[in-house]
């Protein structure tokens, strides 16, 4: 995994591409290059896994008369196949590594590659004789791009910070940033980077810049299909790609190890990975809290704590186990450093336990597999199942588009947000492709599908790969194979929910690879502290706050509201299962930091 950026047709001085790479260090600490272009610069900054020697980017190659030139962010899981086909087509090969396959695959067949992709990725490939950039993103939106035009021309970056230490990029917030902050936050529109003129390429999506124009294309997106198989047919089918998905990415030259949360997305990555250790052992990976045990109280969304089933994971494979505990100053002392990282305020003390917790994997590995995205393919979370809320219009893991705008500064309080979120959840559900005919039930699961995908597992890509990232940790997440997604889309959500167990088909296909009791226990999701010292402590921080009379964070809410906020419990979670009341306040006070560090101009 690395950093990527690029410059176009913008006048600009070699100290400012020095602090746009030195914004890249964390994502690729291991090595760095700026390529000239004409009218331009190519930057890239590198984590090395795989052909340390022979994957120094960017990367050029001349073919067929053209000469290219790559950066690329990313991992190829179908590197071999796609060598060997290049290599019948007359290609000779210098490196082992995935980039040198990329950038040939795109010299062979153009934009064509995408379709033959399997991997996480960013890229752009500048065309010198052409003088045209070409740019695209993996399918399910694992790796980000965003770009801007300014003053002409146009830049591009894995991340917000590098594009905003140019000169010519204005650190704006209109009224539809302030909106996606206040009535979607911490998702956002796809393709927005919230702030005004800064875009990010859509998941599945492709984009050439030539002549001073941008031209964006889709290449990719969920198409409905008649499922014929039987039960016990798909389940066996899940498996393989399960099994496949989950192999291809252990490839690596570097320590690879597992996040285990003891629940089933986590626990069936590690038996695979262990099993294919043969006699050494898996380096795995849990959070937890000072004095969870004394604090957890089992509710609905999580009905018991992760302990016991992480030690029988860990003992039934016999992996390499490290535990990362957190106190409640831990966590806020990573507020900051959170916010930074994802260049935007997050999840709140979901993102900070994440960005300590990887720190401290990183001492040990350099890549490790993780569970995400199996939840929103397979059908697993509360939101799925519960008729109730599965039927209620608007997005189903934020429910309380009254209490946010009844929080909203009079400046921007006129605006009708009940219709701003229903819009765009209307719209979303206009695009799911459904095959004539289908049944109501059905039609429900694939909007679902695509609300989830393109929505709330944006949200978890976008935090994991941040929180990953700011200590150089590479993070896969195998159930984001598209061709699992594909499958999934049409296969029939009385299927997906046999045995009415929530990924009931997942369980089903992995029988015999995990203990019975891990296999078939109630999801839980990712642990957060239930230590009432981690809300005193954001109350007394937004406290401090309220005291403020200069905090811009009271240009977008009332401080009324905010004291509301510090009071009462809401009805409904800030955001997913568990953004509650010390999460909401821990949002407020990291969208306050982000407007106060990034020194952001409010123009609403």
């Amino acid at each position: 995994m690395c950093a990527i950026a690029g410059i176009l047709d913008i006048p600009t001085e070699e100290n400012t591409l020095k602090q746009m790479l030195e914004t890249m260090h964390r994502r690729g600490p291991d090595a760095n290059g700026i390529h000239p272009i004409e009218g331009g610069w190519l930057l890239h900054a590198r984590l090395v896994v795989v052909d340390p020697d022979g994957g120094k980017q960017p990367m050029t190659l001349c073919f067929a008369g053209e000469e290219y030139t790559i950066v690329y962010n990313g991992e190829l899981y179908n590197t071999p196949e796609l060598r060997g086909q290049l290599e019948k087509l007359g290609h000779f090969f210098l490196s082992r590594s995935d980039t040198e396959v990329l950038l040939h695959a795109y010299a062979q067949w153009g934009r064509d590659c995408l379709e033959k992709l399997n991997g996480i990725f960013a890229f752009a490939v500048w065309e010198k004789c052409r003088r045209k950039l070409f740019m695209a993103r993996d399918r399910m939106g694992v790796k980000p791009f965003f770009y801007t035009q300014a003053c002409d021309g146009f830049l591009f970056a894995s991340e917000m910070k590098t594009l905003l230490v140019h000169p010519s990029v204005k650190r704006e917030l209109d009224r539809e940033g302030a909106m996606q902050l206040l009535l979607l936050g911490p998702g956002r529109v796809p393709g927005s980077g919230v702030l005004r003129n800064i875009r990010e390429l859509k998941p599945g999506q492709y984009a050439e810049y030539e002549n001073g124009k941008m031209q964006v294309q889709t290449y990719w997106y969920l198409r409905d299909r008649e499922h014929r198989e039987s039960f016990g047919e798909t389940a066996e089918r899940v498996r393989a790609l399960v099994l496949d998905a989950v192999l291809r990415q252990t490839v690596s030259d570097v320590p690879i190890g597992t996040f285990l949360s003891g629940g089933l997305d986590s626990s069936l990555i590690t038996a695979i990975c262990a099993k294919k250790m043969g006699g050494k052992q898996l380096p795995t990976f849990s959070v937890d809290y000072v004095d969870s045990a004394k604090y957890f109280t089992p509710n609905k969304f999580q009905p018991e704590s992760d302990g016991e089933y992480i030690r029988l994971m860990a003992e039934t494979f016999r992996t390499d186990h490290h535990w990362c505990v957190l106190s409640p100053d831990d966590l806020m002392a990573e507020l900051e450093n959170a916010t930074l990282a994802r260049d935007l305020p997050g999840m709140a003390d979901v993102d900070f336990s994440l960005l300590a917790f990887c720190r401290q994997i990183k001492t040990h590995v350099t890549v490790a597999l993780s569970g995400e995205c199996a939840d929103e393919i397979f059908g697993g979370y509360p939101w799925y199942r519960d008729p109730e809320i599965r039927n209620r219009e608007g997005f189903p893991w934020a429910q309380n588009t009254a209490l946010r705008m009844g929080m909203l500064h009079p400046g921007i309080q006129k605006i009708n947000g009940a219709e701003y979120v229903q819009a765009l959840y209307d719209e979303t559900c206009r695009e799911c492709d459904i095959l004539p005919g289908t049944d109501p039930l059905e039609i429900r699961m694939k909007q679902m599908m695509n609300l989830n995908l393109k929505w709330f597992m944006q949200t978890l890509l976008d935090r994991k790969d941040r929180m990953s990232m700011y200590s150089g940790l590479e993070v896969r997440v195998p159930f984001c194979d598209h061709r699992i997604a594909e499958y999934l889309y049409g296969v029939p959500w009385e299927y997906k929910d046999h045995r009415g167990k929530e990924k009931g088909l997942l369980r089903s296909a992995m029988e015999g690879i995990l203990p019975e009791k891990v296999l078939w226990r109630k999801k839980s999701p990712y642990p957060k502290t239930m230590d009432p010292r981690y809300l005193q402590l954001v109350s007394e921080r937004m406290e401090h706050l309220l005291a403020d009379k200069n905090a811009p964070l009271f240009q977008l809410v009332t401080r009324e509201a905010v004291k509301n906020v510090l009071l009462e419990d809401q009805t409904w979670p800030w955001y997913g299962q568990l953004m509650r009341r010390p999460q909401t306040i821990a949002y407020l006070l990291q969208l306050n930091l982000w407007l106060s560090h990034y020194s952001i101009d409010i123009t609403i």
